[in-house]
């Protein structure tokens, strides 16, 4: 006959496996309620979906570094370029400078082209002024009678006309006036008062005339 012992031993442990699984029944919903999962096992048929990823992973890689390799050869080409650029500025500049040069000149004479234009106005004044003189000291006489007796052209010109007009020089244009000529030589007189001797010119034409009329009557 078993002990008392071994009775409530033996009649104790169905209580003690109920009481567990009441325990683990009100864990689990509290476990699910914090977000804990069983670990899913893993699946035979997602492998060859993994393999096309990281193949199609490697492909964009490569594009990229095709892409990559592009840029750094427009890079280097550029940077070339610049190189070349900035080989030509020193150039440039000293062209610039000269133009700098050359512009400060032309803008020096256009400041000085006002001055310069009423210095040329005044001398092409006076050079008409001196034009007109000149011509002034061109007065010629004409159908003077040549004097046959040795009289000096300007002694007869200084008796005959105007004292006052003060004759320097009067001599005739042209060769020796010879015997049955047509007609005297002009002389050209030159007077200190070339305006008194213009002047004198207009008066003297009419004294010519009368004088060769008179000449012709008594011939």
């Amino acid at each position: 006959m078993p002990s008392r012992k071994t009775t409530g031993k033996a009649a104790s442990r169905p209580a003690r496996q109920l009481l567990f699984r009441e325990a683990l029944q009100q864990t689990q919903p509290m476990a699910a309620a914090k977000g804990h999962q069983p670990e899913a096992t893993p699946n035979i048929t997602d492998a060859p979906k993994q393999d096309d990823t990281m193949e199609r992973i490697l492909q964009e890689i490569s594009a990229i570094g095709r892409r990559l390799e592009g840029i750094n050869s427009n890079i280097s080409s550029l940077a070339e370029k610049t190189k070349s650029i900035r080989t030509d500025i020193p150039g440039f500049q000293t062209r610039l400078m000269g133009l700098e040069q050359r512009v400060s000149t032309i803008e020096d004479h256009l400041n000085t082209t006002p001055d310069r234009d009423q210095e040329i106005m005044c001398l092409r004044s006076k050079l008409i002024d001196l034009e007109e003189r000149s011509h002034r000291d061109n007065v010629r006489f004409f159908r003077i009678p040549e004097q046959t007796d040795g009289t000096n052209i300007q002694d007869y010109l200084q008796k005959t006309f105007d004292p006052a007009l003060k004759f320097q020089i009067a001599h005739h244009i042209g060769p020796k006036w010879m015997d049955g000529a047509p007609r005297p030589r002009p002389i050209m007189p030159v007077s200190c008062d070339t305006d008194r001797l213009v002047n004198f010119s207009w008066k003297l034409a009419p004294m010519v005339h009368s004088k060769l009329r008179g000449k012709r009557s008594e011939s």
